[in-house]
């Protein structure tokens, strides 16, 4: 447990935009997020300045644009669910690429698919240009509740452990010839998740028991 955690995301660099203090940083974040979602729909060159913006932030930082957009597949679920509602919404219908959709479907999936895609990007600039520790210094500033704070701080260092128990459970399963092609293995798979739920139950419980061990009285060291 002595090595550096939670620094998947995170691009090394010394742009303005990482030397920027994480607390300030994060009230832009949510400032940003929030004038995006109350844009109206349809406002579409407001949509083209948000974007224009979070370009030149990326450009200002340094971070290479394929560095952001290989972990863009966060998104996944939000474009699957924005593709998906002009064709299970109601109201009036209208012709999309030779389709018959529900129109105010359309726009909603469109707004959907644009608002996650900017709340994505800025969020992974965000994790890209900030240290993990700073983030969480810059919540303890920002008066965040310090059980919350530690929290994430908890889940991030021990993120890298049970990816990597996961990773040695998929290794152990393929090594008995095992592999998922259809959803007759799907139980095989959830047994597997169910395990790898209690040991991270467990080690979070021997975890806590040796910070009480410890004179943990609810609050973390600076």
């Amino acid at each position: 447990m002595g090595g550096a955690h939670g620094h998947q995301l995170h691009f090394h660099g010394h742009s303005p935009v990482h030397r920027a203090p994480a607390h300030l940083k994060i009230v832009a974040l949510v400032v940003f997020m929030l004038v995006v979602v109350a844009t109206p729909r349809g406002w579409w060159p407001a949509y083209a300045a948000y974007l224009a913006v979070l370009l030149a932030v990326v450009a200002t930082s340094r971070v290479p644009p394929t560095y952001l957009l290989k972990r863009m597949v966060v998104e996944v679920p939000f474009v699957f669910f924005a593709l998906l509602l002009p064709f299970v919404a109601t109201g009036p219908e209208t012709e999309f690429l030779g389709l018959t959709v529900s129109e105010s479907g359309l726009h909603a999936g469109a707004k959907l698919l644009v608002t996650a895609t900017l709340g994505v990007i800025a969020s992974l600039t965000l994790a890209a240009t900030t240290e993990p520790q700073a983030l969480l210094r810059g919540l303890t500033r920002l008066r965040m509740p310090a059980l919350l704070v530690q929290i994430m701080g908890f889940m991030v260092r021990y993120l890298e452990v049970v990816t990597d128990e996961l990773r040695r459970m998929k290794v152990a399963r393929e090594s008995r010839g095992f592999s998922a092609r259809d959803p007759r293995h799907w139980p095989v798979l959830a047994r597997s998740f169910g395990a790898l739920f209690i040991r991270s139950f467990e080690r979070g419980e021997r975890v806590h028991l040796a910070m009480l061990s410890r004179g943990y009285t609810g609050k973390m060291p600076s």
